[in-house]
């Protein structure tokens, strides 16, 4: 569903700190610390990550996934499949 690079990502190109999230969301500060600490998916109630998700919506983030292209347009950020090592020349 979102990974916990992207709740992360999302949530400071937003401008918002966590507690603002967790407000936004609906959810306590504890549990948006516990989904940004997650390796890879977020872990968590169902019900808690489609708060997450909507809340980051409201904020005008739109989430993209895998291979997915962005149907909304606009600026966003992506990481590619198989980051270049730092320090890779890039022309």
């Amino acid at each position: 569903m979102i990974t916990a690079t992207q709740m992360r990502s999302a949530r400071v190109l937003v401008g918002m700190d966590q507690s603002q999230l967790a407000r936004a969301a609906g959810l306590s500060l504890p549990t948006i610390q516990r989904m940004e600490a997650s390796n890879g998916l977020v872990r968590g109630h169902v019900d808690s990550l489609v708060k997450v998700v909507q809340a980051l919506e409201r904020a005008g983030i739109e989430l993209i996934a895998e291979g997915s292209a962005s149907a909304a347009g606009g600026r966003g950020v992506r990481l590619k499949a198989s980051p270049e090592p730092a320090g890779a020349d890039v022309r």
